[in-house]
């Protein structure tokens, strides 16, 4: 930027354009590896509300910070930087701690959080508004979890959750989202799963769309998607699926704790669940006995795999449902191509599936590999299950 000559526009002038430029060069802080030209939690310190702290491509060892009360976006440049824990955190809690205000996370991966009590997180969320988009999570105690401030909003996107670290009675989820007002994952992909859950939730809403919910063949989760409080729940478009050494045949569990909050509706749309080819499966459970009256459940157009249970015995709008007894009837679940195999007779077989709880649970897109979603144009005749092509 070209600064004027006080002798030509005079020295208030020329001293305000001095401070703007300032203000502006001062907006963007850069962190990198090894503290150059600074630390992650250097910068952190030093931002304002508002400000954008860019981290450069490499190895962050143990440099952990907590984030409190500023509207931040931490953005990975380049080739995605990483969090290395190497046996450090904050206040206890993990790798990074937001606690109040708006903050936006990208491009960034985080790796090893461990903590004394075993809940070491990758990003431990307690209040605020948080987005984390294009992020990355590996063998943490937990990736994300969050505290149960009512207020608190959660949204991820097009980021991938994975490798539970491999420790017996640890219970750790993948992702946990705690008594918050919202949680929404999107174009997202978990996998890799030990005893614990790929996903837990005990938001009051929860939306789990276009996603990729499957453990793969070395995971060892409980359940894939636990809504263990009830609340109202849209999973649209997803594909939710166990592995042969799953340690739980269910693989959505809605209100196994109890209930908490005074609405409790769950909307399956347009999933794609694949259950343990050589057992019987419970594809969904609703445990209406602890959830107590008044639970609305919708399932529509699901296309469901293997043998089992969907929780037809109770209470609740079925439509549209279709089973295949056999992985083979999809394209290929060893590459997670779980699309229909193209002369499959089930295309183009459901109607719309309408509405449900004030949203439309017609499929807007469909999960992309490794992670995102590409865009869906409405089809003329639906097909069961998360993909139309």
């Amino acid at each position: 930027m070209r600064l004027p000559d006080p002798k030509r526009c005079g020295w208030l002038a020329a001293g305000l354009v001095w401070l703007a430029a300032a203000a502006a060069h001062a907006d963007t802080l850069i962190a990198g590896p090894d503290g150059v030209p600074q630390t992650l939690r250097d910068a952190i310190r030093q931002a304002r509300d508002g400000d954008t702290i860019q981290l450069l491509s490499g190895d962050y060892k143990g440099d952990v910070a907590v984030i409190e009360g500023r509207r931040l976006t931490l953005r990975g440049m380049g080739k995605r930087p990483v969090l290395h824990a190497e046996g450090r955190h904050a206040e206890g809690k993990g790798i990074l701690v937001v606690r109040g205000g708006e903050v936006t996370i990208e491009n960034v991966e985080f790796r090893g959080a461990r903590v004394p009590d075993g809940n070491g997180a990758g990003i431990r969320f307690e209040k605020g508004r948080l987005t984390v988009d294009r992020c990355a999570f590996f063998d943490n105690e937990g990736a994300i979890m969050t505290g149960n401030d009512g207020e608190a909003e959660l949204q991820i996107r097009d980021s991938e959750f994975g490798m539970a670290p491999r420790i017996v009675g640890g219970l750790h989820h993948l992702l946990y989202v705690g008594r918050i007002a919202r949680a929404v994952v999107t174009g997202s992909r978990f996998y890799g799963g030990y005893e614990g859950h790929l996903i837990k939730s005990r938001a009051r809403e929860t939306r789990l769309l276009y996603n990729l919910i499957v453990d793969g063949p070395d995971g060892e989760a409980s359940y894939e998607v636990e809504l263990p409080n009830g609340g109202v729940a849209h999973l649209i478009g997803n594909v939710i699926g166990q592995s042969e050494k799953s340690q739980n045949a269910t693989l959505v569990s809605f209100g196994a704790e109890g209930r908490t909050w005074d609405r409790n509706a769950l909307y399956l749309s347009h999933n794609t669940l694949v259950g343990d080819p050589w057992q019987p499966n419970r594809f969904l459970r609703v445990w209406r006995d602890r959830l107590g009256e008044g639970v609305e459940l919708k399932a529509v157009n699901n296309l469901l795999v293997g043998i089992g249970t969907f929780e037809t015995f109770n209470d609740g709008h079925f439509e549209g449902n279709r089973w295949v007894l056999r992985r083979r009837n999809l394209q290929s679940v060893w590459s997670l191509e779980f699309e229909l195999r193209h002369d499959s007779a089930l295309k183009g077989t459901v109607a719309a599936a309408g509405m449900g709880g004030g949203m439309s649970l017609q499929p807007a897109a469909e999960f992309t590999l490794p992670v995102g979603t590409a865009p869906l144009k409405p089809a003329t005749a639906w097909s069961p299950g998360a993909f139309q092509r």
